[in-house]
């Protein structure tokens, strides 16, 4: 498996007689790819906490998101296309501002993301699968085993799941729209009166507005569309092509996904229930919504595990080959020719917090992620604007529209974000604990780290080679 700084290791791609990557990757793969990172069962839970929570207001935060979301599309289309065989994030984020906020930007939007995430994921397996087959596995036994197994396919190259990407994507999407069509044009003695749905409605209501980090949760990931650039045919159309379809799709299926729920479950089961999917599933087809709830839980979670067991550990491989991280992360398996070093870390990173958490600690750890990875989005808009007025002649085969407008919006929307997370006063406290000490670490760790082991300034950025003329 090559050794490359991008989640794109995880798509099979033909290689051509010189060993270079062919462009075989097309729209739908991209599409599947954005689409993909998306579909988990922490958002499938998240996004029915939150419609619980603002009843059918809940649509104003999911539009604030989706527009934030295509701010944050702009913004890496720009940038991926202008450095295309570049490590990613933080080579954008040296080149533009300096090394401390590619090292702050990097670690806190992917490595911090998947130690908040993971956990959740492979909780919420554990939980949905006790709930629908009592007594089958011991506690953490599901999760653990998903979490082992694909450490192990990862570090052999095995990517069963992943060369199914596309498949599995596409179907978790049908899977959710089915369910709120069911539920929106379905009838049964469980249906809620259309009245009370809309009896709550309150789009001025604060706490309305304040879903929106919530919400936004739902769009992140489409950036990963940008790494592969040089796999996909004619990327300076098909990558922001890709990723504007990506969260477009992802936009639509919420809507339908959440406002179904409000016609067959009680708001109050929705935030209090740790599982509310597994609820609406049941609600709406009955015994059958066991097993179809079950199945789409469990590929969703194996699909998300085994995509970022596959990327993050190779953004550490890139990042210890430009000297930003620890030497030992750029050592790969004599045999597998894997980063096995820096997937063992990833492993353990994810599966401590694990066995710390319970399933009341979900909502609270998925928003804690969502404030770091919205820092490096805040990051990668200020990239766009140093790049354009340090190099104003560079070539750019995507601009992002209506400059800087995109930009400056998207960063005024998460600024809010960050500073509304807690969509309650009781959570508040540990969300912005949980965020603010593993930041502190990693601003501090960083700082070190350039200052001392680099021995660069902190925000100074690396020349670009050549200047576009």
């Amino acid at each position: 498996m090559d050794m490359t700084d991008t989640a794109a290791t995880t798509i099979p791609c033909e290689e051509s007689a010189t060993g270079d990557l062919k462009r075989v990757l097309g729209l739908k793969s991209l599409i599947a790819v954005g689409v993909g990172l998306v579909v988990s069962q922490g958002i499938m839970a998240l996004m029915l906490q939150g419609v619980g929570t603002a009843g059918i207001g809940f649509i104003i935060p999911l539009t604030i998101a989706f527009i934030l979301a295509l701010t944050y599309v702009t913004s890496f289309a720009e940038l991926s296309l202008m450095f295309p065989k570049a490590g990613g994030f933080s080579k954008y984020t040296e080149i533009a501002i300096g090394h401390f906020p590619a090292l702050l930007g990097t670690y806190s939007g992917y490595v911090v993301v998947a130690m908040f995430a993971l956990p959740t994921e492979l909780l919420l397996v554990d939980l949905l699968i006790g709930s629908v087959y009592p007594d089958l596995f011991p506690p953490m036994l599901l999760g653990g085993g998903v979490l082992i197994l694909f450490t192990l396919l990862n570090i052999v190259g095995v990517d069963v799941f992943a060369k199914a990407q596309t498949f599995l994507a596409f179907t978790m999407i049908v899977a959710l729209t089915l369910l709120g069509l069911a539920a929106l044009t379905g009838s049964s003695a469980g249906a809620i009166e259309t009245k009370a749905i809309w009896a709550e409605w309150n789009p001025t209501g604060f706490g309305v507005f304040a879903l929106v980090t919530l919400a936004i949760w739902g769009f992140v990931g489409a950036e990963f569309i940008c790494p592969m650039a040089e796999e996909c045919k004619a990327p300076e159309k098909n990558i922001p092509r890709s990723m504007f379809f990506s969260v477009t799709i992802i936009f639509a299926v919420f809507v339908v996904y959440c406002m179904g729920a409000l016609y067959y479950v009680p708001a109050a089961e929705l935030i209090d229930n740790p599982l509310p999917h597994l609820k609406y599933a049941v609600a709406v087809f009955g015994d059958f919504g066991l097993l179809f709830i079950a199945v789409a839980g469990l590929t969703a979670v194996c699909s998300t595990v085994n995509t970022t067991l596959a990327a993050v550990p190779r953004m550490l491989y890139g990042m210890a080959q430009n000297g930003q991280a620890l030497p030992v992360f750029s050592r790969v398996h004599r045999r597998f020719n894997t980063p096995w070093i820096a997937i063992l870390f990833m492993a353990l990173l994810v599966g401590i917090p694990m066995t710390l958490m319970s399933g009341a600690d979900i909502s609270q750890m998925l928003i804690s992620a969502a404030l770091c990875w919205l820092l490096a989005y805040l990051i990668a808009h200020v990239n766009v604007v140093v790049l354009r007025r340090r190099y104003p002649r560079l070539s750019r085969p995507f601009k992002s529209p209506f400059y800087p407008w995109p930009q400056l919006i998207g960063s005024v929307g998460i600024l809010y974000a960050l500073f509304h997370a807690s969509p309650s006063a009781e959570m508040t406290l540990v969300i912005y604990g949980n965020a603010g000490a593993v930041l502190s670490l990693v601003a501090i760790a960083s700082y070190f780290w350039v200052k001392f082991v680099m021995k660069k300034k902190l925000f100074s950025p690396s020349p670009v080679e050549k200047e576009s003329q």
